[in-house]
């Protein structure tokens, strides 16, 4: 594949075209959203701020901690960009679910911990998890879903029977 090209420079662009298995020593951050990280190619600017082309294989959605290499040999570290999410908060597990639930049903991406789901700040959602119960928190900070169950986090073994 050919160097990708700036169009106002008229110049050569780094390709970043490999996503490493494991953790190596960083040269440089790129801080991206949701959906930024769900693009595999794009042009992208390293917190650094230098320009490079993100050519990743089609389909590669990008996590907190990734670990890129460029096409010049150098690592990089991805990172979570803060966004304005939605925190909702219960003590109650049979609750939280009910909420989990509904929310994933509307096809909304969750971040679910110990007692809280997280969410993309959507004021008609906020509206109705509230009014199940859940106690809810805007804030800005980095938004990390689950992957989902097709997304490879999960391979799916045929040799086991489900009852």
């Amino acid at each position: 594949m050919g160097r990708a090209v700036c169009p106002v420079l008229h110049m050569p662009i780094i390709s970043i075209n490999e996503r490493l298995p494991t953790p190596a020593k960083a040269d440089a951050t790129l801080t991206l959203s949701l959906e930024a990280r769900q693009k595999s190619r794009q042009r992208v600017t390293l917190d650094s701020g230098e320009e490079m082309a993100l050519t990743l294989p089609r389909g590669t959605c990008l996590r907190d901690g990734d670990h890129l290499r460029a096409e010049d040999g150098s690592v990089i570290t991805v990172r979570a960009a803060p966004e304005p999410v939605t925190t909702a908060r219960t003590d109650d597990p049979t609750l939280l679910a009910r909420a989990a639930y509904h929310l994933g049903n509307r096809h909304v991406a969750l971040e679910i911990g110990e007692g809280f789901v997280c969410y993309l700040e959507d004021h008609v959602l906020d509206a109705m998890v509230q009014a199940l119960g859940l106690h809810i928190v805007r804030e800005r900070r980095p938004f990390e879903p689950e992957a989902g169950a097709y997304s490879g986090g999960h391979a799916h073994e045929a040799s086991h029977e489900h009852g």
